[in-house]
């Protein structure tokens, strides 16, 4: 589509802003780029959330890998989920290609090929990166409940359970100490200790329990645990200043989508917990790249998605910019969509009654133009998006057809054996590498019950008095025996009784001879 004279105005001067700025790529009108338009997003804004949206081949992932290799060089530290692995290629420097070459050509980028400093990590040791683990103690009840999909009675339960723990200094690292509280609670001697604030049920508890095992299975386990990460370690530079980019495996637990999507808003958590208030600076302090964040809200219960509303709207004044990553907007939910400055739409598909009312919703949310957005969209080739994003001001720019920017570093996955040798050499490969079992509730319960085993052993209550029976006077005598006694202990009719129970026998079980 061919844009006027005054919308190409409009977006030049929409984008003009001074440095620092990330470069997402030239505007795209007639579909020729136009690169004295370029299309920027100013560095200082990316603490006001964004969304990277698409269908499934459209360029999601370059997109962001785009963004994670510029913030990094700009001294921005990025924490991204790479769930399919293809963004380890930003450990190496990418090779010339002629449609590299090509699309730098056209939007005016002086492309050479370079790599980001980059941390594998990986999710409890799924995978070749550093492990990263969290306690059951610092993921919380309400986190745990979602990953374990209980109902509000069950996560009522599990409130109560971690009330106790922290009342009773029963510290929960993994989940043998949830199993050994649970179990412990609903015995006698712990439902006598929960009269005072409540009980749970035997039944409620059952279900927990089944639901623990299920999650066991997948070796969910092996991430519950310690030690436990610092996020301090996700905010580090290299030697040269560059921000690291972390990036999380995940190829164990795509069939446990929620697992990991909660782990990550615990990482969410906890960095609003650490970091300090420091409102609108240069830059931020961390870029947050939530990939497939569909994942993150599907069936979630309400006061988790009020969990995320409040993390998204508050952890801005820490400096930490979010960027959810997924195939259509309506994937995130309207209070958190309206929380994102800058939006980087590619391709929407129109096949499907469904898919024309998912594109009527996103036109909607977009800032009005004087060209039809929705055919825009629904005509866009692979690496083109249509953007808009937050000026300085706060005020959203116009909305700008754009041809993205072609990443310098390698596209897709890095070889196996450079990635093991990219882990063997991270400075936190001591910290975290080796697991730690410390003394915790399971270990506190069965400790206590062996104490109280061994002292009803070492003071047994006496048996009560049972006097013995009265026994015959010694030396009486025997009285004589009578004729059927006689009878009954010869031998014949001894002999007699014995093959009579053969003959018997024989009859019921079929072998008897005929």
């Amino acid at each position: 589509m061919k844009l006027s004279a005054a919308t190409v105005d409009a977006i030049k001067s929409g984008y003009d802003f001074p440095d620092p700025v990330i470069n997402v790529g030239a505007l795209l009108n007639d579909q020729q780029a136009d690169s004295s338009a370029p299309i920027r997003i100013p560095l200082n804004m990316f603490n006001r959330h964004g969304l990277i949206a698409g269908a499934t081949g459209t360029g999601k992932t370059v997109t962001l890998q785009v963004l994670a290799e510029q913030l990094s060089a700009a001294g921005v530290p990025v924490f991204a989920a790479d769930i399919k692995g293809d963004l380890t290629g930003l450990a190496q420097a990418g090779q010339p290609h002629e449609k590299i070459s090509a699309r730098a050509d056209a939007i005016g980028q002086d492309w050479a090929g370079q790599a980001a400093p980059v941390e594998a990590l990986s999710l409890g040791g799924f995978g070749t990166g550093i492990p990263i683990r969290a306690s059951v103690t610092s993921f919380g009840p309400l986190l745990l409940a979602k990953v374990l999909e209980l109902n509000q009675t069950q996560e009522s339960v599990l409130a109560l359970l971690f009330h106790y723990a922290d009342s009773n200094g029963l510290a929960l690292l993994d989940l043998t100490d949830v199993k050994a509280l649970l179990s412990f609670l609903d015995s006698p001697e712990g439902k006598a200790q929960l009269k005072s604030i409540g009980g749970i049920s035997s039944a409620s508890v059952g279900v927990i329990l089944r639901k623990i095992a299920a999650l066991e299975a997948q070796g969910a386990d092996a991430f519950f645990g310690e030690p436990e990460f610092e996020t301090a370690d996700l905010l580090r530079l290299d030697e040269s200043g560059k921000g690291i980019i972390s990036l999380l495996e995940l190829p164990a637990l795509q069939q446990r989508p929620a697992l990991f999507s909660t782990f990550m808003m615990w990482l969410l958590a906890d960095l609003f917990q650490e970091l300090p208030e420091v409102g609108d600076t240069d830059k931020p302090r961390l870029v947050f790249f939530f990939d497939e964040a569909h994942l993150l809200f599907k069936n979630a219960s309400a006061a988790f998605l009020d969990s995320v509303v409040q993390t998204v709207r508050l952890i801005r004044s820490k400096g930490v910019g979010i960027f959810f990553v997924t195939q259509s907007p309506k994937d995130v939910p309207g209070d958190v969509l309206a929380q994102l400055g800058s939006r980087v739409q590619h391709q929407l598909r129109a096949h499907t009654p469904n898919d024309a009312k998912a594109l009527k919703a996103a036109v909607q949310t977009y800032p009005t133009t004087d060209f039809d957005l929705a055919e825009v969209l629904t005509s866009l080739g692979t690496g083109e998006a249509v953007v808009t994003v937050l000026d300085p001001d706060g005020s959203p720019t116009p909305v700008a057809p754009t041809l993205m920017r072609a990443p310098v570093s390698r596209i897709g996955n890095l070889e196996a054996s450079l990635l093991e040798e990219l882990v063997a050499g991270s400075s936190l490969r001591s910290k975290y590498a080796v697991p730690i079992d410390r003394e915790s509730a399971r270990e506190i319960l069965e400790r206590r019950a062996a104490e109280t085993t061994q002292s009803e052993r070492s003071d047994p209550t006496p048996p009560p008095y049972d006097p013995p029976a009265r026994r015959a006077p010694r030396n009486q005598p025997k009285p004589e025996p009578t004729v059927l006694d006689q009878v009954l202990g010869s031998s014949a009719f001894k002999q007699f009784t014995r093959t009579a129970a053969r003959e018997i026998a024989r009859t019921i079980f079929g072998t008897r001879r005929r």
